[in-house]
């Protein structure tokens, strides 16, 4: 059976040839192929280097889903109905205007997603600006990378997650990953670090000892949310026994004197008494570290979603300077990147305070800059809207938007809090969403729009090592399904924007996010389809035609006037919520191999679901006996926001104090029912990592009855 060139299935005894293209779901952006009969099979790229995990196995098995949707969805009489495009886009066109004539341009709101391509991001953030007048607009990329990036910035002078291939991991002879659990979340990226593993130089910090821990040399378990004074103690380790890189610190990098007045009090013994953690463990990390030849600190969401993520991240890239690692040839600190196009999807304005190119939208040069690119008057641009949880919670209030638009994006599983997220929801007047399939958030929508998939499309996205990829459309959609281009294109029309100013076709968006993206931070310019298309490996930035692209960002010099990276103060602030007697336990999130993210398409793969159904709840055996819970019953987690139900799962490696929950489920499965909405002063980044719960049995008989 093949997919036609209409998207439906048909008898075929020949195939087109195999389209080269990668994975729809991480960062890692495999090398895959598909065929015509949607089968895939990797290849041989650096990232991947042949290996894929089930997801990519698996990811050919939606395109001919009978569960895809196939035709616009309008709410009529409290259910969704069939209905044709021009209907569904009339629609969504006279409501946006009615409601903009009535409470403002604010009154409308966009939120995006981090596996959006390219041009995608760049058109959302357009629409919105343009088309919409409106600054309110944000992405789930701020659940994800925000910490890292405010982190890097601050440090560095620009965010790209690894400012080196990840090839170059290969050679080192040492690697801290903190916060990071790739053998089930990328799992092909693990090969990259075999030769810090048979040195005896891979370094694990998770409370967790997950897959990753399990191949560790030395496995640091802190306390949830004591990262960062367990940063601190390894870094007083390595100036306290001589292994400070002096002369890089005083060549390439100022406000060492600084951060060094609180390190100073942060000897290794004390940092054990915050974080569990030894102080000879300390002292071997940062001797592993020190001594090997090739050094790497990397850093992941354990990292970074905290109320003090952005300061969490600061104290490993604090640790990473001290060492001499940044802008090193073997050495380096990267963040890895979780989304698809986490990278890109941050770079070209659907982000509530950015423009194209990684500009601030408070920045004069730049506002002026892509509205020139924009045709319009630079005083047209709305400023800096608010963050992506504030724009959620802010939904149906008095001085919130009232009418919502939903790209690449599941919030009612995804959000934290994701209870008072779903309420504030269904008091929008207006949820319009897009997908390919029913996730949780369209079910709820007025107007659900069928777009197209990975496969069904061009366009480009940048992996976690800042390389530009062309993603290639292997067939058409199926009849009745567009993109996202398309959609965005036809309601801009409806707006009365001009037909050039939304071009649906993605070589064209990206030829003009190339002239907006010029000269700012994240440089696209150079970046051509042709030379894509031709294989160029290519890093950005890429400021002209004929530049080869920078696949090793700050050999010579780092990002600020002065050249020079910047030690950043932090101090341990710990949890914002710690346990008490009513909530004795501590709560964490993450994903599993089999999941991606909030699940909306990997629970429709059968060979995928059938392995991990149902979310479960990993605990400490001793910790389920004191609740009376035994492996295999269904357990309810209690925290200050609501409660989900998840089946017990022993584990005699677990902290006495700790429970994890994987977040891809929904319903009353969902995660995101406990995690706690409080904010990073910096980042917006909330809180998912850690927040205090109870634990009790679930009585199914009596519940039901």
């Amino acid at each position: 059976m093949t997919l036609t060139a209409e998207g439906t299935r048909a008898n075929d005894a020949t195939s087109p040839a195999p389209t080269d293209t990668h994975c729809p779901y991480c960062a890692l952006q495999c090398g895959m192929t598909v065929t015509a009969k949607a089968e895939v099979a990797p290849r041989n790229f650096p990232t991947n280097a042949g290996g894929l995990c089930q997801k990519g196995w698996t990811s050919g098995a939606l395109l001919g889903s009978p569960r895809r949707l196939t035709t616009p969805l309008i709410r009529r009489d409290g259910e969704l109905r069939p209905a044709s495009w021009d209907a569904a886009l009339d629609l969504v066109a006279g409501r946006l205007c009615s409601i903009r004539a009535a409470r403002g341009a604010d009154a409308v709101a966009v939120f995006g997603g981090g596996g959006l391509t390219n041009e995608k991001s760049y058109l959302l953030g357009k629409f919105a600006r343009i088309a919409l007048g409106t600054s309110q607009i944000d992405y789930n990329g701020r659940f994800c990378m925000s910490s890292a990036a405010a982190a890097g910035l601050r440090a560095f002078g620009v965010d790209r997650g690894m400012p080196f291939p990840v090839t170059d991991l290969a050679g080192a002879d040492a690697v801290l990953l903190a916060g990071s659990n790739p053998a089930e979340t990328m799992p092909p990226f693990t090969q990259h670090l075999h030769k810090a593993r048979a040195a005896g130089g891979l370094v694990v910090v998770d409370p967790r000892r997950t897959p990753t821990a399990e191949q560790a040399s030395l496995h640091l378990a802190p306390a949830p949310g004591t990262d960062l004074a367990l940063a601190l103690g390894i870094l007083h380790a390595v100036v306290a026994d001589g292994h400070l890189n002096q002369a890089y610190v005083d060549s390439r990098t100022t406000g060492f004197a600084e951060i060094w007045r609180s390190v100073a009090a942060w000897w290794p013994e004390r940092a054990e008494r915050v974080t569990g953690v030894a102080a000879a463990d300390q002292r071997k990390a940062a001797r592993i570290l020190a001594t090997a030849a090739n050094t790497y600190v990397l850093t992941g969401r354990g990292s970074e979603q905290h109320a003090n993520g952005a300061n969490m991240v600061s104290a490993w890239i604090n640790l990473a300077l001290a060492l001499g690692l940044p802008g090193t040839p073997g050495s380096g600190y990267g963040c890895l990147t979780g989304q698809g196009n986490g990278q890109g999807g941050r770079e070209h304005g659907q982000k509530a305070d950015q423009l194209p190119g990684y500009r601030r939208i408070d920045d004069p040069a730049a506002r002026e800059h892509v509205a020139g690119v924009w045709g319009v008057d630079p005083a047209a641009l709305p400023g800096p809207g608010r963050s992506a949880y504030e724009l959620l919670d802010a939904l149906g209030t008095e001085s919130g938007p009232s009418a919502l638009l939903v790209f690449g994006s599941n919030v009612v599983v995804s959000a934290p809090s994701a209870g008072h997220v779903t309420d504030r929801l269904a008091d929008l007047d207006l949820l319009v969403v897009a997908d390919l399939v029913l996730s949780e958030t369209a079910a709820m929508a007025d107007v659900v729009f069928p777009v197209t998939q990975w496969a069904e499309e061009d366009g480009t996205m940048t992996n976690l090592e800042g390389r530009v990829l062309l993603r290639r459309r292997a067939f058409a959609p199926p009849t009745g399904v567009r993109t996202d281009l398309e959609l965005l294109s036809g309601l801009a029309s409806r707006l009365g924007l001009p037909p050039h100013a939304f071009p649906a076709a993605a070589e064209t968006v990206f030829t003009e996010l190339r002239a907006a993206s010029k000269g700012g931070p994240a440089d696209y310019s150079g970046i051509s389809y042709e030379r894509l298309r031709a294989g160029e490996a290519v890093h950005w930035p890429v400021p002209a035609d004929d530049h080869p692209g920078t696949p090793r960002m700050f050999l010579d010099t780092f990002a600020h006037p002065d050249g020079r990276a910047r030690f950043f103060p932090v101090e341990h602030t710990g949890p914002a919520e710690p346990q008490d007697a009513g909530f004795p336990l501590q709560a964490t999130t993450g994903r599993v191999l089999q999941h991606y993210q909030s699940g909306a398409q990997t629970r429709l793969v059968d060979e995928l679901n059938d392995l991990v159904p149902r979310s479960f709840v990993e605990l400490h055996p001793d910790t389920a006996a004191r609740y009376g819970l035994s492996e295999g019953e269904l357990a309810r987690v209690t925290s200050r926001r609501g409660e989900t139900t998840a089946t017990v799962r022993c584990l005699p490696s677990m902290r006495l104090d700790l429970v994890f929950l994987p977040f891809h489920f929904a319903g009353d499965e969902r995660a995101n029912l406990l995690t706690n909405p409080v904010l990073d002063p910096t980042s917006r980044m909330p809180e998912f990592k850690v927040c205090a719960v109870r634990l009790s049995k679930v009585n199914t008989a009596s519940e039901e009855g």
